[in-house]
């Protein structure tokens, strides 16, 4: 690792999307002796997590996640999704790096999982940056084919903030605007992972131009069939917002709304051309009740036990059945 590389993740971690659960939690690894059932039999479909910003896989607090996923679903086989065995190259990848790149690499690793490229399908759950990531994982190349995609606080139509500064913090300034001067730089946007899911309603032809992920993953320049065709393959597709989230901004790109900063009005899904035009199949997933849209109480990442619990035996309970496959 680079000094600069150093450098810029301290830099980035001022202006960071906070992904940290609440909870107390150390790895989970698979027992040697664990056993692993076909999604055919009455064992609940695998579990994929992929963590957020500032997380590693091996992070203490995914623990948890995983023993309260195997408590409401008893068998649940749980991976941690990781783009380095190095748990501080995995955290560094999460502020460094080339997210189409990372993508291609998630799908590659899990088509090749010996027990996850046996099921039929897997659940898929999203922390913060990790759902939109997850969605790519989906539109991209979903093999094995994700049944039910959860996330919360996830950035479905971007940020437009790197993240508010204090008034005498300096070097956040002083960082924050060369991002918001360089954002759509090749450098920025092909190094700087915040960066690729930034989205400012003001500048919108800047963005379609020179976004590396979130325009090509949202249909906005044009609508890739096979993307669309991917996600409407999801059994169900919930999304979390936070209630008190001053840390995504804006929150409601949770739901995929847009958020004028000037006007300081919000177009909700429904309103957008994204939806009734149908780029990415969600006005028909949502005509077919595949769409849902909940409340998390408290700020970004603000996740209890109960509601993770709640969460893991209403949308991860079961199997993939014969009337209900994906494929």
């Amino acid at each position: 690792m680079t000094a600069l590389a150093d450098f810029l993740i301290i830099v980035l971690g001022l202006l960071s999307c906070s992904s940290a659960v609440l909870l107390p939690q150390s790895p989970l690894v698979p027992s040697p002796n664990q056993q692993f059932t076909s999604p055919q039999s009455s064992a609940p479909l695998p579990l994929v997590v992929w963590h957020g910003l500032g997380d590693n896989y091996k992070a203490d607090r995914l623990r948890s996640v995983g023993e309260i996923a195997n408590a409401a679903n008893p068998g649940t086989y749980t991976y941690f999704i990781r783009i380095d065995d190095d748990p501080s190259s995995d955290r560094t990848a999460t502020f460094l790096g080339n997210v189409t790149e990372q993508v291609f690499k998630v799908c590659s690793d899990l088509a090749a999982h010996p027990i996850l490229s046996k099921a039929s399908a897997i659940n898929a759950l999203g922390f913060s940056q990790g759902g939109q990531f997850l969605r790519a994982y989906v539109e991209r190349c979903n093999r094995p084919p994700v049944h039910t995609l959860v996330t919360f606080g996830s950035q479905h139509n971007g940020i437009s903030e790197f993240q508010n500064c204090g008034e005498n913090d300096w070097v956040c300034q002083s960082w924050d605007g060369y991002l918001k001067r360089n954002t759509w730089s090749h450098f920025v946007q092909s190094r700087l992972v915040p960066a690729q899911y930034y989205r400012d309603p003001e500048d919108l032809p800047g963005y379609l131009e020179n976004s590396n992920f979130l325009a090509d993953i949202n249909n906005e320049r044009a609508v890739k069939v096979t993307y669309k065709e991917n996600l409407k393959k999801l059994s169900k597709f919930v999304m979390y917002m936070f209630s008190e989230d001053v840390t995504v901004v804006p929150k409601e790109s949770a739901w995929f709304a847009e958020y004028n900063q000037t006007s300081e009005e919000i177009t909700w899904l429904k309103e957008r051309r994204i939806y009734k035009e149908d780029w990415l199949g969600l006005q028909w997933m949502d005509k077919r009740k595949r769409l849902e849209f909940k409340i998390a109480e408290g700020k970004h990442m603000q996740l209890s036990e109960e509601l993770l619990s709640d969460a893991f035996k209403r949308y991860f309970g079961g199997c993939a059945s014969s009337d209900e496959k994906v494929s």
